[in-house]
Protein backbone atom coordinates (compact mmCIF):
# COMPACT_ATOMS: atom_id res chain seq x y z
CA UNK A 1 0.00 0.00 0.00
CA UNK A 2 2.82 2.49 0.98
CA UNK A 3 4.35 1.62 -2.19
CA UNK A 4 1.60 2.43 -4.01
CA UNK A 5 1.27 6.25 -2.54
CA UNK A 6 4.87 6.41 -2.98
CA UNK A 7 4.57 6.00 -6.58
CA UNK A 8 1.71 7.86 -7.50
CA UNK A 9 3.11 10.69 -5.70
CA UNK A 10 6.44 10.32 -7.66
CA UNK A 11 4.58 10.51 -11.30
CA UNK A 12 2.02 13.36 -9.84
CA UNK A 13 5.35 15.13 -9.48
CA UNK A 14 6.63 14.07 -12.91
CA UNK A 15 3.77 15.29 -14.91
CA UNK A 16 3.77 18.54 -12.83
CA UNK A 17 7.09 19.26 -13.40
CA UNK A 18 6.37 18.49 -17.52
CA UNK A 19 3.51 21.05 -17.38
CA UNK A 20 6.21 23.74 -15.88
CA UNK A 21 8.79 22.93 -18.50
CA UNK A 22 6.31 23.29 -21.07
CA UNK A 23 4.79 26.68 -19.33
CA UNK A 24 1.12 25.17 -19.59
CA UNK A 25 0.02 26.59 -16.14
CA UNK A 26 -0.26 30.15 -17.14
CA UNK A 27 3.02 31.65 -15.30
CA UNK A 28 3.56 34.85 -16.79
CA UNK A 29 6.53 36.69 -17.92
CA UNK A 30 5.89 39.92 -16.02
CA UNK A 31 8.92 42.50 -17.00
CA UNK A 32 10.33 40.42 -19.66
CA UNK A 33 10.90 40.51 -22.90
CA UNK A 34 7.67 38.66 -24.89
CA UNK A 35 9.56 37.50 -28.33
CA UNK A 36 13.23 36.05 -26.40
CA UNK A 37 12.11 35.66 -22.42
CA UNK A 38 15.11 37.79 -21.35
CA UNK A 39 14.88 39.95 -18.44
CA UNK A 40 15.54 43.96 -18.97
CA UNK A 41 19.19 45.35 -17.90
CA UNK A 42 19.65 46.57 -14.26
CA UNK A 43 19.53 50.04 -13.85
CA UNK A 44 22.25 51.53 -12.68
CA UNK A 45 23.63 55.14 -11.14
CA UNK A 46 25.03 57.33 -13.87
CA UNK A 47 27.45 58.64 -11.94
CA UNK A 48 29.79 55.75 -9.97
CA UNK A 49 28.00 52.84 -12.29
CA UNK A 50 26.61 51.23 -8.97
CA UNK A 51 23.18 48.85 -9.07
CA UNK A 52 20.17 51.00 -8.30
CA UNK A 53 17.00 49.70 -8.30
CA UNK A 54 15.30 53.27 -9.16
CA UNK A 55 17.64 54.32 -12.32
CA UNK A 56 18.91 57.73 -10.85
CA UNK A 57 21.88 58.72 -8.80
CA UNK A 58 22.17 56.44 -5.74
CA UNK A 59 22.46 57.06 -2.50
CA UNK A 60 26.34 57.60 -2.19
CA UNK A 61 26.38 59.91 -4.92
CA UNK A 62 23.50 62.22 -4.03
CA UNK A 63 25.24 62.61 -0.37
CA UNK A 64 28.59 62.73 -2.10
CA UNK A 65 29.96 60.24 -0.34
CA UNK A 66 32.73 57.50 -1.61
CA UNK A 67 31.59 54.71 0.09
Amino acid sequence: MMLKIVTLFLIGIAVLAMFGKLHWLGRSRIGRDRKSGALPKPKTCPECGRMNLRGGPCRACRKGDDG
